[in-house]
């Protein structure tokens, strides 16, 4: 039996019914692009969520009224067995919930879930691809297989939504798929945040730093992101070790993962124990963004990262490897610079600049501020999928 959490009482109702389907339930960008959707449409719509496991996105949805149901085998991992038993699960689950709209986001429950809706004749399936997963780093007989996946996907769903004019773009050189995909960029409000001295006392305060140990004129860089190979942080970590040992540089990493162990053996390795923090999950994360003077975010793949437009609204001079929809947002040396992905010489250089030229960098993030507030607002997110809802 499925495990259903409702917030309140079930009533009948008029208003169409929505179930969102996400793979995963930690706190990541797809999941709180979740998060948004089915708070902010909790009014119009009879909404729920359906998830995997019981991480951060449950507790916040449920802490916000929201309906949850568990998928209690759904896993990221391909696994043949726990697979077919999700499979099973979610057809029923569509069948008995009968909803107007299934909403699936991530590659896995994307085609899982677009197979169900077809099966279960859910009326309106959508899928919103947070970067296509043919981008990661794998096999290249892996990156065809999911490549495959990936287009049977965009087939059985009635509309596609990706975030990002490259992953809009890759969408449409798929057979067929014209006329289904549509880009809604992601969208967010500003966060709250906190000063540049209280954030700097919460990060010294959690990591047990002293003001003595840590100089008062260090440069600060930050960032924000689940500890994984697609984050590139191993390669920040490298330019790092390269800097010249009097270089008064900070970096601090913000989030956990499965990269943890890899991250915390290579900083001991060079030796950067006194240089490099690994902060570990904060759900203030956003509000510390104060604390830092430069934002570095080393990915390898990315959709339309939320952290970007988090620094960017924080007026953060920010580096950035050029992924996925990143530069749709940073335009290099206006708005932020850019670097190539894996290459530890561009960030040793992009740091160096910050270092040489303070005004303008400063200036830069200043613009990024601008073109946060202009183009990515959440209001603009929910009026063009709304839009989508509706075609």
């Amino acid at each position: 039996m499925l495990n259903s959490q409702p917030a309140i009482m079930e009533q009948k109702t008029d208003k169409k019914k929505i179930l969102y389907v996400i793979t995963k339930s930690n706190w990541g960008g797809a999941q709180r692009y979740v998060f948004n959707l089915a708070t902010n449409f909790a009014e119009k719509y009879d909404v729920s969520v359906a998830l995997g496991g019981d991480g951060e996105l449950k507790t916040k949805l449920q802490n916000a009224g929201i309906r949850t149901i568990s998928l209690p085998f759904l896993r990221r991992d391909f696994n043949p067995f726990t697979d077919i038993l999700a499979f099973k699960k979610i057809v029923s689950l569509f069948k008995e919930e009968k909803p107007d709209i299934i909403h699936v986001n991530s590659s896995k429950i994307g085609g899982l879930g677009a197979l169900a809706g077809r099966i279960a004749k859910v009326p309106k399936i959508i899928f919103t691809a947070h970067g296509w997963a043919f981008r990661e780093e794998r096999p290249a007989y892996q990156k065809i297989i999911i490549k495959f996946l990936s287009w049977l996907t965009i087939l059985l769903s009635h509309s596609v939504i990706t975030v990002s004019e490259r992953d809009e773009r890759e969408g449409l050189a798929m057979p067929f798929s014209k006329g289904k995909i549509t880009l809604v960029r992601n969208g967010m409000e500003k966060p709250e945040f906190l000063s540049k001295e209280k954030a700097r006392e919460a990060i010294l305060e959690q990591q047990d730093l002293s003001r003595e140990k840590i100089k008062n004129d260090a440069l600060w860089i930050g960032t924000i992101g689940e500890l994984h190979k697609n984050k590139g942080h191993m390669y920040a970590v490298e330019a790092f070790s390269k800097l010249p040992k009097n270089m008064n540089v900070l970096f601090f990493i913000i989030g956990e993962g499965e990269e943890k162990k890899a991250l915390q053996q290579k900083i001991k390795k060079s030796g950067l124990e006194e240089k490099i923090f690994l902060l570990g999950k904060r759900g203030d994360a956003s509000r510390l963004l104060g604390a830092f003077d430069v934002f570095l975010f080393p990915s390898v793949k990315e959709g339309l990262p939320f952290a970007i437009l988090e620094a960017g609204s924080a007026g953060l001079p920010t580096i950035a490897s050029a992924v996925g929809g990143i530069p749709e947002v940073i335009t290099d040396m206006e708005t932020g610079i850019l670097i190539r992905p894996k290459n530890t010489d561009e960030i040793i250089r992009a740091i160096d600049y910050v270092l040489n030229h303070p005004t303008k960098t400063k200036d830069f993030g200043k613009k990024l501020q601008g073109v946060i507030k202009k183009d990515f607002s959440l209001k603009k997110m929910l009026a063009e999928t709304v839009a989508v809802y509706k075609e």
